[in-house]
């Protein structure tokens, strides 16, 4: 997993809503935890695009409400600034669901993806349609 080439604000809180951006059968995800997140003592965790996180299904199938996949952030409403000077922010805050070895569960993704997440997740960015 590479680093991220931008300054990526934190964005997305812990218990946030995230619409899920693929056709693996989930369609609202909330997030509880982040995954890798170094934080200080009571502080509440919150992610960004580019990070993995673990979440809970809130409506999708009956199969995926029962299950608590990992999920990688592609789009938040946030804006976040690339070190050439421009400043990114999308109109939803979305998330993408992989398994354990962090490729996508689907096989198509809606909508925009960030730069970002292309270069730190390759294989997310082959299946995506649109790199912002």
């Amino acid at each position: 997993m590479r680093p991220v080439s931008a300054r990526i604000i934190k964005g997305i809180n812990h218990s946030a809503w995230l619409d899920c951006a693929d056709n693996s059968g989930a369609k609202i995800l909330r997030v509880f935890t982040v995954k890798g997140y170094k934080g200080t003592k009571r502080r509440m965790v919150k992610c960004g695009v580019g990070d993995v996180i673990m979440c809970s299904v809130k409506r999708g199938t009956p199969k995926m409400r029962e299950e608590t996949p990992l999920a990688v952030v592609i789009r938040q409403r946030k804006e976040y600034r690339r070190y050439d000077g421009r400043r990114i922010k999308f109109e939803d805050n979305a998330a993408v669901l992989v398994n354990d070895r962090l490729e996508p569960r689907g096989s198509e993704i809606k909508g925009a993806v960030a730069k970002e997440v292309v270069v730190r997740f390759p294989s997310v960015g082959k299946m995506a349609s649109i790199v912002v």
